[in-house]
């Protein structure tokens, strides 16, 4: 791998290597980890207060995973949204790019002002992301299905010009009713595409109710596991069970089987009410509500720090 990729705890505009050794998880890394996927909250909540309408439970069940992903896994550059031995970022579950954005930005990939304009006439970042408006985003997404067979293809493009990065694809597990993505993942295991990983987002929701109502995708591990692919299950909100898995996989560049992440998360972690309504799939937060969600957010980060000060 170059020496001049970076990944840690923090976007680091001189390019360095990783500030730490996969082994090692330190407290402050795992705060800062959660703190960012707190961002990606408050973010989302503040991007869809421009729009009137949004995804809010989609994004936060995914909120650590973008946090863990963007700050402690993937291979990027500050401010250099193309640059070719980059790890690549995908996703199937598009509507959840409002929480993506701010990451984007944070690395430098566009100016932070532009996020103040999410989703008004003329201003490039959109209800789902578009790769041919948007630095930093590899693949337009928004119907459902796609985003792994383009994961794929692009594993094989880097084959073919001598490079070596490695490509994350999130899906959503309604996605997982598909036939595309499991004609994918047959293809990935035939093609022994050890460097393309996929994470199934598992909250159990997707637009038109529980998942395993709509259509039943369980033995899900078993199924990706028959497909010829190495499968782990990890809490999708633990930033450190999902740094340590993640670190794990990096290392673990002799692989050949493609890897597939079953996070076991909740649709609209972190706020109690849209823990337990499946109608916030996509909503608008009143000014009044907005606030309490808010309020809910920062309180478990300051209950998190007074556990987290008893402990030591």
């Amino acid at each position: 791998m170059p020496t001049t990729a970076i990944a840690g705890p923090a976007p680091d505009p001189m390019g360095a290597g990783r500030p730490l050794t996969p082994e090692i998880l330190t407290p402050e890394t795992v705060a800062h980890l959660e703190e960012r996927a707190r961002h990606v909250r408050l973010e989302t909540i503040r991007l869809i207060a421009i729009a009137k309408v949004g995804h809010y439970s989609s994004t936060f069940s995914c909120a650590e995973l973008f946090a863990t992903l963007y700050y402690d896994a993937m291979r990027l550059r500050h401010g250099e949204p193309r640059w070719p031995d980059r790890d690549r970022f995908l996703m199937g579950k598009g509507h959840a790019a409002v929480g993506l954005y701010p990451l984007l930005a944070d690395w430098g990939f566009f100016p932070k002002e532009l996020l103040d304009g999410y989703t008004r006439l003329g201003n490039p970042l959109g209800d789902h992301p578009d790769m041919t408006k948007v630095p930093g985003v590899d693949f337009s997404s928004g119907s459902i299905g796609h985003a792994l067979s383009a994961g794929l293809g692009m594993v094989m493009g880097g084959r073919m010009l001598g490079q070596r990065f490695d490509v994350y694809v999130m899906l959503g597990d309604g996605e997982m009713q598909e036939g595309q993505v499991w004609e994918a993942a047959m293809a990935a295991a035939h093609q022994r595409a050890g460097n393309l990983i996929a994470i199934v987002d598992r909250n159990g929701y997707q637009l038109d109710g529980q998942v395993d109502e709509v259509m039943g995708i369980e033995p899900l591990a078993d199924k990706w596991r028959a497909f010829g692919w190495e499968v782990h299950e990890v809490d999708g909100h633990d930033v450190a069970a999902l740094a340590t898995l993640f670190r794990r996989l990096k290392q673990d560049e002799a692989r050949e089987t493609p890897a597939c992440i079953i996070a076991r998360t909740l649709k609209g972690k972190g706020v109690g009410y849209m823990e337990r309504e499946a109608g916030w799939h996509l909503g608008y937060l009143a000014p009044e509500d907005e606030a309490a969600a808010i309020a809910e957010i920062m309180g478990q980060a300051a209950a998190r720090t007074r556990f987290q000060g008893d402990a030591r």
